[in-house]
């Protein structure tokens, strides 16, 4: 307990070094964080946690999604739904069929493993996108359309993958552990997408409007900050224990409970110090997990072994990775070029190239069971993808929003 207090320790010391030294040189900060921890890795330090599918998924993605989900207003978000969900939905799904297709047919990959990897490489990560857009000072409906996405369709890979990985497991005989695992036909891929994506919501809906009302039978801060912890990881743990998106529920929760503290103060569902403690605490809580989390994802990265692969290999998963998302947003953009919610070029390619991948991708991976086909290879590949979608996509961004014109002044 006590070396774990250490390294918890040592990981924030660091962090805020960082994030002061990031602060003078312009550098995002969590680009900062991710190429400090690969350096910690290189110099062979021993005192870093180790980086857990548990570690990500139960204790990281829940704030960190719950705080960016109470910054989303309804109002603003029901103009640009319509786009939104045909992103993070159906440009999932595409983006999910171009990369299973291409490493079944092109390099012969098992369907099975194509599928898995489709399925959680596919989405984009709200963990990076956020922290990087706050980062640089990004506002307006740009944030908005590529934040919203990145929640939603977080939740629409981790059904994917979901049933992708009952898929895989079923067919490879072993006792599968995954939720709806063994059906096999259309009708039970159905029904299980059905329940794991209405569960979800369904929890989601519960605590958030369960939380709002229970805090409006308080005036004391401290009980309505507790009863948004309780939606952020209860919603999660409820819907993860029943096999539904946690991901979803906790999006949906902070949603709703976002929305009733900001907009309708005057229905007194929580007190105004109530509200601005909430903010303030997920702020800050989202900036700690943030500092772990960005520092482990490097220190990994730069950790595996990568040599027992073929180097094409991984720049070949990576160009189809970035194929697959342009496919996802060009065409549907230009579904809604004649609409009111015309997506302009310059904010097609920052859809696209501000897609970056993180701790979700990372969390699927590493809960991967080792039976997989082609199983050390996908966790390689992975962390691959995500290492230079953080560094080098993270660190391109701000130029290109400068050149778009999207980024007026300095971060």
């Amino acid at each position: 307990m006590n070396e774990a207090l250490q390294q918890v320790m040592g990981l924030l010391a660091v962090a805020m070094m960082v994030a002061m030294a990031a602060r003078r040189l312009r550098l995002p900060y969590t680009i900062g964080l991710a190429l400090v921890g690969g350096l910690l890795a290189l110099f062979g330090t021993r005192r870093l946690p180790a980086l857990t599918s548990e570690l990500l998924y139960y204790l990281i993605l829940p704030p960190l999604l719950f705080e960016a989900a109470l910054a989303l207003r309804w109002r603003e978000l029901k103009r640009d739904l319509v786009p939104i969900l045909a992103l993070a939905v159906a440009g999932t799904v595409a983006a999910m069929a171009v990369v299973a297709a291409a490493l079944f047919y092109l390099m012969g990959w098992p369907l099975s493993s194509a599928l898995v990897f489709a399925a959680l490489i596919s989405a984009t990560d709200p963990v990076a996108i956020i922290a990087m857009f706050k980062d640089i000072g990004l506002e307006g409906r740009l944030r908005l359309l590529v934040e919203a996405e990145s929640l939603l369709n977080d939740a629409a890979a981790a059904v994917l993958f979901s049933l992708a990985l009952a898929f895989a497991l079923a067919g490879s005989g072993g006792s599968p552990t995954a939720p709806g695992a063994g059906s096999l036909t259309a009708l039970g891929g159905a029904w299980d997408l059905l329940r794991i994506v209405g569960g979800g919501a369904a929890i989601g809906v519960v605590f958030g409007f369960g939380v709002t009302f229970a805090a409006r039978g308080t005036r004391e801060h401290l009980v309505e900050l507790t009863l948004t912890a309780i939606a952020a990881f209860g919603s999660f743990l409820f819907a993860e224990h029943f096999h539904d998106s946690g991901v979803l529920a906790t999006v949906i929760a902070g949603l709703i409970i976002g929305n009733f503290q900001a907009e309708r103060a005057d229905t007194h569902f929580f007190s105004t110090r109530g509200r601005d403690f909430m903010s303030d605490f997920w702020e800050f809580a989202a900036f700690v997990a943030n500092s772990m989390v960005f520092l482990l994802i490097g220190a990994r990265v730069a950790a595996l072994p990568y040599q027992h692969y073929s180097w094409t290999i991984y720049a070949s998963i990576l160009a189809i990775s970035l194929a697959a998302r342009a496919i996802a947003v060009y065409p549907l953009a230009a579904m809604f070029s004649r609409s009111r919610w015309r997506i302009g070029r310059g904010e097609q390619f920052v859809l696209w190239w501000g897609g970056l991948r993180g701790a979700l991708a990372l969390a699927l991976a590493l809960s991967l069971p080792a039976r997989l086909p082609l199983h050390d290879e996908i966790v390689l590949v992975t962390f691959f993808v995500v290492g230079f979608s953080i560094v080098v996509q993270g660190l391109t961004m701000p130029l290109a929003l400068r050149r778009l014109g999207f980024l007026r002044r300095d971060p």
